[in-house]
């Protein structure tokens, strides 16, 4: 390279670093602004964790027991409708979204219209649960696949014990909808897929529950 050429690309050089100087003087109060708004709103959202939504999540907590109580005891109108004095699962999910004790109350109000037989009900508030705990966001999924079985429609209820299964990833959970799923397989009379489900169980889950008679599920499956 020539001494005008480097000449040429040092002065071009500079001249970029000029016009990034300049942009930012120009722009300097855009970016203060810019900046301002970002603190403010970083502020606004701590602020609304901490003042409004969580002595929300306290309060709907507190609501939330007595509902869980008679869910325990399999009242199922009251957990879902409340007592007069305390909210059943539907107001708490009303009155506190938004936050988690109303997201898991649609789990419990899901399971309640299931016990019920009002399946879509049950399968409308099951699907809306989201959250983090592999044990109950399997349970959601597994009984969603129960809805569906008892609603004949036996390619979703596939799908969601399928589901199920996979996010239980336990030796408890994950053989129990993998026999539901080898059951729906028989169903839809693909006795294929059912002996070769019923043969994972054995073969995973040699020491759960569902294995001890599996023996008789994949004799039954592959003489179909």
């Amino acid at each position: 390279m020539s001494a005008t050429e480097v000449k040429s690309k040092t002065t071009a050089t500079n001249n970029n670093v000029v016009k990034s100087g300049s942009f930012v003087q120009e722009n300097q109060k855009s970016l203060l602004f810019i900046a301002a708004a970002i603190v403010v709103m970083i502020v606004i959202y701590v602020a609304y964790l901490k003042l409004y939504l969580a002595p929300r999540e306290v309060t709907a907590a507190n609501q939330m027991h007595v509902a869980q109580d008679f869910w325990a005891k399999k009242d199922w109108d009251k957990a879902i409708n409340g007592d007069g004095g305390y909210p059943g699962f539907k107001k708490i999910i009303t009155d506190y979204s938004n936050t988690k004790v109303a997201n898991l109350a649609y789990f419990y109000l899901g399971t309640a219209y299931l016990n019920k037989g009002e399946y879509r009900q049950a399968i409308d508030n099951l699907t809306n649960y989201r959250g983090d705990d592999s044990m109950i966001a399997a349970e959601a999924l597994g009984s969603t696949g129960d809805a569906y079985v008892e609603l004949k429609d036996y390619d979703k209820a596939e799908t969601y014990f399928k589901k199920a299964a996979d996010k239980a990833s336990n030796k408890f959970l994950s053989p129990f909808y993998l026999k539901k799923l080898g059951l729906v397989y028989e169903a839809k009379k693909d006795n294929k897929s059912a002996a070769d489900t019923y043969k994972k169980i054995k073969a995973d889950y040699f020491d759960s529950a569902e294995a001890q008679n599996i023996e008789e599920y994949i004799a039954r499956a592959e003489a179909k």
